[in-house]
């Protein structure tokens, strides 16, 4: 066994080497006749409708049972009938190909398939643009300018348009029994990242506003019972921006759970009332306030805060006043807890992809839209895995301390 791996590695190295060789020589021969490598017309181009148009004949010599020069096709059966000509855009641009037919029509080619304008690469790259946040116009613009091939907008919506089916397979998938903390923040569409038992992140879910009542108890509802419906029995903490009527939504679905206001969001949203260059005292005065070891002493640092700053920033008081019952959670919490819950670098970091997306196009004539912008963003984060492994690391320590805060409800949900 060992002698015949042997024997196909060292194929496999001599073919490899033949390739390369024939490669270096195509590209001498095209140096010097003065071809480019690229563009129209290049050496690229040039091995691409080579490639395909081989593979074609390949594809009709199993067809049709025998090769292109076999005697066999002379017996009257089915047979080679010319070709036509086709163009296609590849990842090296547009090319001319001749497609073999045959002269039944039943051949049915699955490289370029009939009506195919596209080869899949163009399309997985349109897909990869638009989840990096490039409009559509910019899409069109980076193919023109790139690879010299004109591609409408509409035919780049269309392409897109296609992760819709896995958006909706994605957006019912079942969920974990239970989730240390679910952060719930609104860009365009409302977003829910989950921490698992095991301390991974986990995007819940995508949802657009709906009959004008997306910032009510009954939408909240809807989300929280979707997500319970979809196998989540238990959510420990839920951190959220003061989102109207969410709190009382999170509790009619799971009773325990506690919703917290983010610290983060807090202190974001008590700037915006500010002058700038009041913002670094504000922000120093505020610090013993949710850094406070109990309520009471939050309550007392509060008061000296609003009697520094009540006369000139009287909104800054109403905000942390109305958001008190959701800010004082946290306060019962131990280290390990309210690092991860204030410090949502990792949060952030994923929001922001998301807002760069939203905001390169600025406007979305359909929720559908936003929803496929952001779906197509979130499934290009981390594509090396490396950002997903330093979140579950970060976890780790505070995972030990929610198991105790809350009474073995995530060992509960390893089992």
């Amino acid at each position: 066994m060992t002698d015949v791996t042997e024997s196909r590695d060292q194929a496999g190295a001599e073919l490899s080497a033949a390739d390369e060789q024939l490669l270096r020589e195509l590209t001498e021969r095209a140096r010097a006749g003065g071809l480019k490598l690229t563009g129209e017309g290049g050496l690229l181009g040039r091995l691409t409708k080579m490639v395909i148009e081989g593979a074609l004949e390949g594809e009709l010599d199993d067809h049709l049972g025998y090769g292109k020069h076999d005697p066999e096709g002379r017996d009257g059966g089915n047979s080679r009938n010319g070709r036509r000509a086709k163009m296609v855009l590849t990842d090296t641009g547009p090319a001319e190909i001749s497609v073999p037919r045959d002269r039944d029509s039943s051949f049915e080619p699955k490289i370029v398939a009939k009506r195919q304008r596209r080869l899949t690469g163009v399309d997985d790259m349109v897909i990869s643009l638009s989840a990096k946040g490039l409009t559509h116009g910019e899409i069109a613009a980076h193919l023109a300018g790139v690879y010299g091939a004109e591609v409408s907008r509409q035919t780049i919506t269309t392409i897109t348009d296609r992760v819709m089916d896995g958006l909706a397979e994605w957006q019912s998938r079942p969920l974990d029994p239970v989730y240390a903390v679910v952060f719930i923040d609104a860009i365009n569409v409302k977003i829910a990242l989950g921490v698992t038992v095991d301390g991974e992140r986990d995007v819940l879910g995508l949802w657009a506003g709906e009959h004008g009542d997306g910032e009510g108890a009954k939408y909240w509802l809807r989300v929280c019972s979707e997500i319970k419906n979809r196998g989540t029995r238990d959510v420990c903490l839920l951190v959220c921006d003061g989102l109207k009527g969410l709190p009382d939504a999170v509790n009619a679905v799971w009773e325990k759970t506690i919703v917290q206001t983010c610290i983060v969001h807090l202190l974001r949203n008590s700037f915006r009332y500010a002058s700038k260059r009041d913002w670094a005292q504000i922000a120093k005065d505020l610090k013993p306030v949710y850094t406070a070891s109990s309520e009471s002493e939050a309550l007392d640092w509060f008061a000296e805060f609003s009697g520094k700053w009540e006369k000139r920033y009287p909104a800054i008081i109403r905000l942390w006043e109305n958001a008190w019952a959701e800010f004082v959670p946290f306060l019962a919490f131990d280290r390990e807890i309210r690092t991860v819950i204030c410090t949502t670098n990792a949060i952030e970091s994923i929001n922001a992809r998301l807002r760069r997306a939203v905001n390169a196009r600025g406007h979305f004539p359909t929720e559908q839209a936003a929803l496929k912008c952001l779906y197509l963003t979130i499934m290009s984060l981390d594509p090396t895995g490396r950002g997903r492994q330093r979140w579950t690391n970060r976890w780790k320590a505070a995972l030990n301390a929610f198991d105790i805060t809350f009474d073995g409800r995530l060992s509960a949900g390893r089992k």
